[in-house]
């Protein structure tokens, strides 16, 4: 990890510039063994987020879902316009927000959010106004899987462009636990798509290309090998692979 200490920082204030709750996500899936080449490559490009000394952070995210796996199987059948409901909690900073993604028909991701006391395993009334106001779900929503991950956070010198970098990825169902730290996702997050922002080329570069993932439908699909996952089977396969990779 010590190019990343090689970067200029960026405080959680002046990241605000570059919130972008509406916006194109694209991302990559690759072995964190290429971090480094990337990180040097971008370096003079990017500024990377730095809170108390600190510049990876941990994130806890409880995913919801209803009953009958509906935000899985809408994102497993390719549905447009569809949402995914979590809570997330910024550990360091001890704050957890309610958070709403939705993905439109045009491939924008707009994310609303508001902020909790702590993931709730039932929700409050607060919260289920919240989620009918913003996604019109009615539906009782229960916790599904819960995530777990590191991550950097790079903002662009002067673009509207926010890049992520999550590693360490670990995922907990009951009694069940998975870990994937052979896999690195970076996110690039525009405020319109631009494959020649410096962090796409150096990807590029590094021989990793647009590899879409859901972290929630992953998890899901390789905790629960009976649910249906003949469209992530690519992706199962990819994250299988890296680990065979150096």
């Amino acid at each position: 990890m010590e190019p990343i200490l090689e970067f200029d920082s960026i405080s959680l204030k002046e990241l605000d510039r570059v919130r972008l709750l509406n916006r194109t996500d694209t991302k990559f899936l690759f072995h964190p063994s290429k971090l480094g080449e990337v990180l040097n490559k971008i370096r003079p490009h990017y500024k990377v987020l730095e809170i108390d000394g600190v510049r990876i952070f941990q994130y806890d995210t409880l995913y919801l879902d209803t009953n009958d796996l509906l935000f899985y199987h809408h994102h497993h059948a390719g549905k447009q316009n569809r949402h995914k409901v979590r809570f997330r909690t910024y550990v360091e900073s001890k704050l957890c927000f309610l958070e709403i993604k939705f993905k439109n028909n045009k491939g924008r991701t707009v994310k609303n959010r508001m902020i909790v006391e702590g993931p709730e395993l039932a929700l409050s009334e607060e919260s289920k106004r919240f989620i009918g106001e913003i996604a019109g779900i009615e539906s009782e929503l229960l916790p599904a899987v819960i995530n777990r991950f590191s991550r950097i956070t790079l903002a662009h010198l002067y673009g509207m462009e926010r890049v992520t970098f999550d590693l360490d990825l670990h995922f907990e169902k009951n009694n069940e636990s998975l870990d994937l730290s052979h896999v690195a996702i970076a996110e690039v997050k525009q405020e319109k798509y631009n494959r020649q922002s410096p962090v796409m080329i150096a990807l590029k570069e590094a021989g990793v290309y647009e590899d879409s993932l859901s972290k929630y439908c992953t998890g899901m699909a390789m905790l629960h090998p009976h649910l249906k996952q003949n469209q992530f089977k690519s992706k199962l396969i990819r994250i299988k692979r890296l680990q065979n990779e150096l």
